[in-house]
């Protein structure tokens, strides 16, 4: 009986979140004008309104069984609860370095013709996203439409989101979408293999620019000069955190639009991505379906296993800087750990995966690493899988959760990972 009731869990949940969405339709902003988009997460209290059907207060809503002993609920209920702090503090910690908030509105843009890559040489190709199960359409190219846009989720230089976007023209009704997030040192247009063979399938393919990356970086060395000025400085946060922020508006924005069912949001990353997809699921409920690929992985058992050495040197720059400031000879664990505080406060301790990953459930899980990846190492991942499942057998729904290493793949995403993901999209999105 429980199986069966799964059975219909996710269809039932899509027509009470609908026909909701229908008895306010004053609530959705039309998409042919420029309006001010307000979300809950992103105001002071006394400026909070009224949730929009499409909030993370309908979909995937983790509700744990309450079993009471004796008068007294059990550790079942804390879990829920301790999700909801969790979140509350993870929102906090986004705020306070934030420039002034403005209401989310969104400005017109332009293809990008030469997109900026901060790497040498620069990439050109990717086998692993050119696998992705594309439908055969002739003339695909000439069907899509293309949206470039920018949101602004915070006043200053940084908080012009911008935003591509690919569908089918012909498609008029509401539909899955999946937002997708690049490594480190590339951008949006790096994606659109993916983007057109997700679109080509019904999805509506959304990719960002993450901070300091692609439009909003000027020079090779953005991102890395970001990472030094936030040790120095400590006024932002451009590793992990900042773009977390840009993601929780981004699900604002995507919501509302007509051509979206808000309650089909998935959410996937690459690397640096993988890690963007991993910390906006936590925080934003709204994505209800995830796939991090080669970003999951655990911070404070890196550090305590003498394991942090890979993922130093994949922004090496910045850790050299706090080594001089600190006085040290050679990077150790103490400048990793307080470099780890002062640009991504929390990453290491409470924010780490063996408490932001099992607050995900009940939505679905998929989490795509290489066995040999020296950067997510999978002996740090045994907590936060075990945390997880437990997670998830409570809230009935074992199968909504994997976490696969392949063997023998190092910090790579493979063809095999392109295809478990868009597997796992179509099979709870669809």
């Amino acid at each position: 009986m429980r199986k069966l009731l799964h059975c219909f869990y996710i269809p039932l949940r899509r027509i009470l979140v609908l026909s909701f969405a229908l008895a306010n339709m004053s609530h959705v902003v039309p998409l042919v004008h420029v309006r001010a988009l307000v979300h809950h997460t992103a105001t002071s209290p006394s400026r909070v309104r009224p949730l929009p059907a499409s909030s993370s207060s309908s979909a995937y809503k983790y509700r744990p069984r309450l079993v009471t002993v004796n008068g007294l609920s059990t550790d079942r209920k804390m879990e829920a609860i301790d999700a909801a702090k969790l979140r509350s503090d993870f929102l906090k910690v986004l705020r306070s370095r934030r420039s002034a908030e403005v209401p989310l509105s969104m400005k017109p843009g332009k293809p990008v013709l030469d997109p900026l890559f901060q790497e040498t040489p620069r990439p050109n190709f990717s086998e692993a996203m050119s696998s992705c199960p594309k439908a055969d359409i002739p003339n695909l190219k000439d069907l899509l439409k293309e949206e470039n846009f920018y949101l602004i989720t915070e006043s200053g230089e940084q908080g012009c989101l911008p935003v591509l976007i690919l569908s089918m023209k012909s498609n008029c009704q509401r539909r899955p979408a999946v937002v997708f997030l690049h490594s480190t040192n590339k951008c949006k247009e790096w994606l659109r293999p993916l983007l057109e063979a997700y679109a080509s399938r019904g999805y509506v393919a959304v990719a960002i620019d993450s901070r300091y990356h692609g439009e909003r970086a000027s020079t090779k060395t953005t991102y890395r000069d970001a990472l030094v000025s936030a040790w120095k400085k400590g006024d932002t946060m451009p590793f992990l955190f900042d773009t977390v922020w840009d993601l929780i508006k981004l699900a604002d924005y995507l919501s509302r639009r007509e051509d979206i069912d808000p309650s089909r949001i998935g959410i996937t990353g690459e690397s640096l991505g993988g890690m963007h997809a991993w910390l906006a699921a936590a925080v934003e409920t709204r994505y209800a379906v995830v796939a991090p690929i080669i970003g999951v992985q655990g911070f404070r058992w890196a550090l305590d296993h003498d394991k942090w050495q890979a993922r130093v040197d994949s922004i090496r720059a910045v850790f050299e800087e706090a080594r001089i400031d600190l006085g040290k000879n050679a990077i150790d664990k103490e400048v990793v750990e307080k470099v780890w505080d002062r640009i991504a406060p929390g990453l290491a301790s409470e924010f780490d995966s063996p408490y932001t990953i099992p607050i995900i459930a009940p939505r679905p899980l998929l989490i795509l690493n290489g066995e040999e990846d020296p950067r997510c190492p999978i002996e740090g991942l045994e907590v936060p899988k075990s945390r997880a499942t437990k997670a998830y057998e409570e809230a009935h729904c074992p199968d909504n959760f994997q976490l696969i290493a392949q063997p023998g793949i190092g910090h790579q995403m493979t063809s095999l990972m392109v295809k478990q993901a868009s597997n796992w999209f179509d099979r709870f999105l669809k």
